[in-house]
């Protein structure tokens, strides 16, 4: 074989491949089968095997990427990648069309809508029509290297598309990963059959696969991508939206198939309401959709809010809702005692998952929706996330429906309950109740306290089903011997969790006041507890005014700090406590440091980390000497930004707050 003929087969194979990936990913119009397309793919990777010295970047071939990366790179990106403020209804719709047209008066205005397509922003750039660097968008200043991940996406190209229109010497381009449905539920179908974890939806497995250090592993699952802006265009100017849709889809990027050009208001809402009917049928998840003003010029008068530019908003549909029927109500007990009713439901799928069970939160909610056992209901996940009953349909009922009743014994000790006026909830009164047990045991093992490893609900459940464990301070004189006659326990896990236990016994003072599980005293005030009174013995004995000394402690947490440690019940937990040998008291003010860019600084975390989970950046602010909080305000000095921030960073931009990458926190951290 001449070396002539190699490499033309190869440039012919690769022009072919390129060209059936623009025809499946741009025009959605395919030409040849998945065979014959994998056969042209095995022929290139055969010649370019025999030929190593032909293989370029920017061959099909070289998108399983390298070797696996050590961390992400951050990449600043040329253009902010701002975020959009979100709209819920026709009215508010409305109001942004009255403030464009506000501050553009006399002027034309004309809008762009598009699919809000439920996937992960990231940002592309071109240098002379190749693929060079591909990030995410991060805190929308800096995001992180993605460019191996991207690599692996076929709908990304690696190079333009030349043939059709000539792209810009260097292009920056914004667009969204995502996976589509079918193949969401094929990729979940493989794992279940292999007796893997299943992924819980599309748009959150698409983020996890880019945040996979290894690109191989990325290259396995069914990606997708679509792009719908510009951010730079070296020597190319654009003069409206709708001709940069046009422009990316001739350079060989893939758009949205459904956009549309509304001359007015009303004509954007009738669009909406027409990709809202489409959404059944679109082969991805969306969660509503992006009106843009047309022309770029007006986006320049237009300009932008500290968080958001003015010429565009998002209008989000309401949550993906179901019907399903009500078959029971029954009643979990927490920690506390609290009795929370819960809706069993005939199992139905919502937005990624199958549900057959939602909270129906309190009494007065089930009273003041009138849902009844046998009903008709309507069910959402709150934030995407946890399912909750939101209505009844009234015209479904048959008369045999019945009203709920809150049972006036605990069902799962039998003891009294009571109404708690302050928090329209019944509690269970009975302080050894199993249920509350188990839920305080495991509480007290958990991460954010005592941090005792292998203590796991089944394991806690086994423990108090068998009667080993009545309190958290029983735990301390568990026996291998008594561990290992457990079910799915061994000598050797048994010996773990024991060896555990004893580690927990010199935990922090705050990690044992926190895992005592008193009411209103979360982890944030366990520690400035423990940094004011450094000794159990001297909290325990704090009056309530005393304990109101102590920084963000107001009435009613002290009220019921005090009323924990003056219940004789307690008292003897603790008593068991000293004596299996927990710490108690910290020799003054924990160790943290005096000096650095962090040192009494007011800091909040936000988003996801690559290299530290939010507790363990929190942990590390700390012992810099920070102050940390959970919410963004006036006082706030830093905001941390990790990946996929949301409205903490838009009330940071808001009030000026300084945003650190985690690069930039990683850095002033050394």
């Amino acid at each position: 074989m001449k070396r002539a003929n190699p490499q033309d087969r190869i440039a012919d194979l690769r022009e072919q491949i390129r060209r059936h990936d623009y025809l499946y990913y741009v025009e959605a119009r395919p030409e040849i089968s998945d065979r014959d397309y994998d056969k042209l793919y095995a022929e290139l990777k055969k010649l370019e095997a025999e030929f190593p010295d032909l293989v370029t970047p920017d061959s099909p071939t070289q998108r399983v990427g390298g070797a696996p990366l050590k961390e992400f790179k951050s990449v600043r990106h040329a253009v902010p990648m701002m975020s959009l403020d979100n709209t819920y209804s026709v009215e508010e719709l409305r109001e942004f069309d009255n403030r464009v047209r506000k501050l553009l008066p006399n002027e034309k205005v004309e809008y762009v809508l598009e699919p809000k397509i439920d996937g992960v922003s990231i940002s592309v750039r071109y240098d002379n029509g190749k693929f060079t660097v591909g990030a995410t968008r991060g805190d929308g200043t800096t995001g992180d290297d993605i460019t191996a991940n991207l690599r692996t996406i076929k709908a990304i190209p690696l190079s333009l598309h030349p043939p059709r229109s000539t792209p810009p010497r260097s292009l920056e381009v914004r667009g969204e990963v995502y996976m589509k449905i079918a193949d969401f539920e094929k990729l979940n179908a493989g794992r279940e059959k292999a007796g893997e974890p299943l992924f819980q939806n599309p748009r959150n497995t698409a983020a996890g696969s880019l945040k996979q250090l290894d690109p191989a592993i990325v290259a396995q699952r069914p990606l997708n991508a679509v792009f719908y802006a510009v951010a730079t265009a070296e020597g190319v100017k654009f003069k409206k939206q709708s001709e940069v849709l046009e422009s990316l889809k001739k350079f060989g990027l893939p758009t949205h198939r459904h956009w549309w050009i509304c001359q007015d208001v009303d004509e954007v809402i009738r669009r909406a309401e027409e990709l809202q009917n489409l959404e059944a049928k679109l082969p991805f998840e969306i969660d509503g959709a992006v009106v843009k003003v047309n022309d770029l010029a007006q986006w320049e008068r237009l300009g932008s809010t500290a968080k958001a530019p003015r010429f565009a908003i998002a209008y989000k549909y309401s949550h993906e809702q179901a019907q399903t029927k009500l078959k029971d109500v029954t009643i979990q007990v927490g920690r506390t005692g609290t009795l929370t009713p819960v809706a069993e439901l005939e199992p139905v799928f919502l937005a990624g998952s199958t549900i057959s069970r939602a909270t129906l939160h309190n009494e007065e909610e089930i009273k003041r929706k009138d849902i009844r056992i046998g009903d008709t209901v309507i069910i959402e996940k709150a934030g995407q996330v946890i399912p909750a009953v939101v209505g009844v349909v009234e015209g479904k009922r048959t008369g045999k429906e019945k009203i709920f009743k809150m049972p006036n014994k605990c069902p799962v000790c039998g003891g009294p309950v009571h109404r708690d006026p302050e928090f329209v909830a019944w509690r269970c009164e009975n302080i050894a109740c199993p249920a509350q047990i188990k839920r305080t045991i495991g509480h007290f093992a958990s991460r954010g306290a005592m941090d005792i490893e292998g203590m796991g609900e089944v394991l806690v459940n086994q423990l108090v089903d068998n009667k080993l464990v009545k309190d958290v301070a029983d735990l301390y004189s568990l026996t291998v011997e008594q561990l290992a006659n457990l079910e799915r326990m061994a000598e050797k896990s048994a010996t773990n969790v024991v060896t555990a236990i004893a580690g927990s016994k010199n935990r922090e003072l705050w990690r044992l006041i926190h895992g005592l599980g008193i009411l209103h005293v979360g982890e944030g005030a366990a520690r400035k507890l423990a940094d004011h009174f450094h000794d159990l013995d001297k909290l325990a004995a704090a009056s309530i005014e005393e304990l109101q000394q102590a920084e963000d402690v107001g009435p009613v947490m002290a009220e019921s700090i005090h009323d924990f440690f003056q219940n004789p019940r307690n008292q003897a937990v603790i008593a068991k406590l000293k004596k299996a040998g927990v710490k108690m008291k910290e020799s003054g003010v924990r160790s943290q440091k005096t000096e650095g860019p962090f040192v009494g600084k007011t800091v909040v975390v936000t988003g996801t980390l690559s290299k530290l989970s939010r507790d363990e950046a929190k942990e590390a602010l700390r012992k810099a000497g920070a102050n940390v909080t959970d919410s963004v305000s006036k006082k706030t000095d830093y905001l941390i930004v990790g990946e996929d921030a949301g409205s903490k960073l838009d009330k940071a931009r808001a009030l000026g707050v300084k945003t650190l990458s985690e690069a930039e926190f990683e850095k002033m951290l050394q």
